[in-house]
């Protein structure tokens, strides 16, 4: 929907803002740019909708060259969010959230509705609202019809300025979940420019982290706290988050992917031999498909071993099981409480690894002082 190619802006005493920005935002997406005061974050923002002209490369929107476009339209074509919130002092909620749709010719009846629409997404009862004036309104309240105001003529791309970066803790992490519970309802593409990381994990699906004009990564949060592209994004980012992410969450992280295992044809003598070899007393059996299909211990085999016969006629087929998804804590939690020596690990019927208590604290032991120790 939005691309930069090789966007540059370098102004006349020499200073270079941006500097080949590549960088491509898809259609719904939540983009956050962040990095510190003066990496070019804004700057690039406002290329968007030519309150600042880019000095190179292309920047398009919907295919289109934004350099293209009649300034003023593509303004009224984009919602945009500031700090400052700019509501107009002498007109009414209502009046304020139907300024565009107002210089876009909408009929009186269809800005009531919207407007109306617009109020309740956000728990602000229209009939008690839409008649006050922005100084009656808390700060987060009038932040909020800053916000309806952005997405009342229904464009499909909104930017946002450090829109919270004024407001206190509580109240922006208030709006940063209304913002995100808004965007899924209703599906704008959203560009949002702060410097706090926490705000940027928050909301973003990908975030670009800029530093003196240049885009140092531009990823998931998942990927920027797993993989961070340099020391600066390391930094940047903060240790402490980095180790928080490296912790074992999942099943996945805390299993052992190579279970000792033997196929249903198998002998029961074989079982033994290995067993006895990998200092064992538990083997889980598969089919040829890799497919879960039961166990066999050392106990079980004693009382029914019997020449001829393989594991796929003796294993016992009912055995705890858990997806690789499933959170870590609670699968620990299982084998306390159930007394359960392994959790069999099971993703569409094939076997994937085995969690014991062992495995978790390899895991957590990795985890805390690096995969040497």
């Amino acid at each position: 929907m939005l691309e930069f190619q090789n966007v540059s802006k370098a102004y006349r005493d020499g200073t270079v803002a941006v500097r080949g920005l590549n960088l491509r935002v898809e259609r719904g997406e939540f983009v956050v740019l962040i990095g510190p005061s003066g990496c070019g974050k804004t700057t690039s923002l406002r290329m968007v909708n030519r309150m600042v002209e880019p000095t190179g490369g292309s920047l398009t929107l919907e295919g289109r060259d934004v350099t293209s476009y009649d300034p003023v339209q593509l303004r009224r074509g984009i919602g945009y969010v500031v700090q400052q919130i700019g509501l107009f002092p002498h007109m009414t909620i209502a009046e304020n959230i139907e300024v565009v749709p107002r210089l876009q010719a909408w009929s009186a009846q269809r800005r009531s509705e919207r407007t109306t629409e617009l109020l309740g997404l956000v728990g602000m009862d229209p009939d008690t609202y839409r008649n006050r004036f922005p100084h009656e309104l808390s700060g987060g309240q009038q932040q909020r019809i800053g916000v309806l105001r952005a997405l009342a003529a229904d464009p499909d791309l909104i930017l946002m300025d450090e829109p919270f970066g004024a407001l206190d803790p509580i109240t922006r992490e208030q709006l940063q979940d209304e913002l995100k519970r808004l965007q899924e309802a209703v599906h704008k593409t959203i560009v949002f420019v702060t410097h706090d990381m926490d705000e940027a994990l928050r909301l973003a699906n990908r975030i670009a982290v800029l530093k003196q004009g240049d885009l140092l990564q531009y990823d998931t949060p998942a990927e920027i706290l797993r993989n961070p592209a340099d020391e600066f994004v390391a930094q940047f980012v903060g240790r402490h988050r980095l180790a928080e992410t490296q912790m074992p969450r999942s099943v996945r992280d805390v299993m052992n992917p190579r279970p000792v295992t033997l196929g249903m044809g198998a002998s029961t003598e074989e079982a033994f031999a290995i067993m006895q070899s990998r200092q064992v007393d538990t083997l889980l059996v598969i089919d040829q498909q890799g497919k879960m299909r039961g166990f066999v211990s050392a106990l079980h085999l004693a009382h029914r071993r019997a020449d001829g016969k393989t594991l796929g006629e003796v294993c016992e087929p009912n055995l705890a099981t858990v997806a690789p998804d499933e959170d870590a804590s609670a699968a620990f939690n299982r084998l306390d409480q159930e007394h359960l020596q392994y959790l069999a690990v099971v993703e569409n019927g094939q076997l994937k690894g085995i969690v014991t208590r062992r495995s978790m604290v390899r895991a957590l032991a990795a985890a805390v002082w690096g995969d040497a120790q």
